[in-house]
């Protein structure tokens, strides 16, 4: 009887101990079940702020100058012993511009949560570029971030220098083109129209010129405006092609570089942003192949940019630098390829680059300087030849009335 009583205890006991650990699991999932529940508000609050964040910006793109700006600022500060996250709240409070606020707004809440820098710039590929952000990810890397997004800001500033000189370059020559011929058309649609009923009420046989400039006179007057739109279509296509389609760009791009002088304008300036760009990436850390692609990326010339592809594959393959450039003096002049050589020997490639970098830009600065002096006389024999052929299309007739007039 009292070995039933004991064991009618002992299930009662465990029938007891049994429903406390049932209660306290209960309680225990309930809370779990709040925990989560707040944790599911919490991440839909977190999701809800970075969509609200990641809504679409109008006007993303930084330009050159305010690349530089932004590392500017940001390497000084970083410099001067400001933590990254207030040196960014510094930043977003000195930004004027709605839209690049908001995108330094995004990185902020990106570096807050504990991502690199890096990371939030890759988010605005198209502002800031790959090899900004390469550049920033190897400082990040090295902990020397403040003196490469210094070399960033010295080297966008010396591509925006050398960008601005050779558009300067190129201004004259074009205005002084459009000038002449928007004063020939009219000349032509205008004026001669109303010089012409004179000679044709004389019945006056009219010399070869004055019939051609009677047709293009007439032609202007009936078409004019068709052609107008012609030209404008036929502009906006090209321009449509060379951005959408990759071959056609790489075909216009490679004519340029045979266009004598403006090619080789071209070719030199796309050395001088190779050479930077190579260069400071090898002085920033990174390796051969990585400063290849990286570059191969930043370079917006295709044509450059395919021989920057293949030079990584080649360097993969175990083949050096300036073999590439030797296999290739259309695009790499043989001085390049030769110094390149020295540099990788000697073990100083970084350096050798940027000399070369300064000695090309010198002669970029030499041919801006030389190029108006040498497409003026290409010009003024342009605009001779139209205005003295308005001219003697007009004067011819009068002087044969004349003569027939003394007769």
């Amino acid at each position: 009887m009292t070995n039933k009583e004991d064991k009618k205890n002992n299930g009662n006991v465990f029938s007891s101990a049994l429903g406390a650990l049932r209660v306290k699991f209960n309680v225990i999932k309930n809370q779990g079940n709040k925990k989560e529940e707040k944790k599911n508000i919490s991440v839909t609050k977190t999701q809800k702020e970075k969509r609200k964040l990641n809504e679409p910006i109008l006007f993303r793109s930084y330009s050159t100058k305010e690349r530089v700006h932004f590392a500017k600022r940001l390497a000084f500060l970083t410099r001067s012993g400001v933590p990254i996250l207030e040196s960014l709240y510094i930043l977003r409070k000195q930004t004027k511009s709605r839209s690049k606020g908001k995108i330094i707004e995004i990185i902020i809440e990106d570096v807050r949560q504990g991502k690199y820098l890096s990371d939030g710039l890759g988010r605005f590929h198209s502002s800031f570029g790959d090899f900004a952000i390469s550049v920033v990810r190897i400082g990040e890397m090295s902990g020397s971030l403040s003196n490469n997004l210094t070399y960033l800001a010295e080297e966008l500033q010396k591509k925006q220098a050398l960008k601005r000189k050779v558009i300067s370059a190129l201004v004259y020559p074009a205005f002084i083109t459009v000038a002449t011929i928007a004063v020939s058309v009219l000349l032509t649609v205008y004026i001669f129209p109303k010089v012409m009923p004179i000679f044709t009420s004389l019945n006056v046989a009219l010399p070869l010129t004055t019939r051609v400039l009677l047709f293009i006179s007439n032609f202007l007057q009936s078409w004019g405006l068709h052609l107008l739109g012609a030209i404008a279509v036929t502009i906006v296509a090209l321009i449509f092609f060379i951005k959408t389609s990759k071959p056609f760009h790489y075909f216009v791009s490679r004519n340029i570089l045979r266009i004598p002088l403006v090619g080789r304008l071209v070719l030199e300036y796309n050395i001088v942003n190779f050479c930077r760009t190579f260069s400071l990436l090898l002085k920033s850390g990174f390796g051969v192949v990585d400063a290849a692609a990286v570059t191969a990326e930043s370079t917006a010339n295709p044509v450059y940019k395919k021989e920057m592809q293949e030079l990584r594959n080649k360097v993969v393959q175990g083949e050096r630098v300036s073999k590439h450039f030797e296999e290739n003096p259309a695009f790499f002049p043989d001085i390049m390829s030769h110094m390149v050589m020295i540099g990788e020997t000697s073990g100083t490639l970084s350096d050798t680059l940027m000399y070369l970098a300064d000695h090309y830009e010198e002669e970029v600065e030499d041919l801006i300087k030389n190029l108006s002096s040498a497409i003026e006389p290409i010009l003024m024999v342009f605009m001779g030849l139209i205005v003295g052929f308005v001219a003697v299309s007009v004067i011819t007739p009068i002087y044969a009335i004349t003569q027939s007039l003394q007769r």
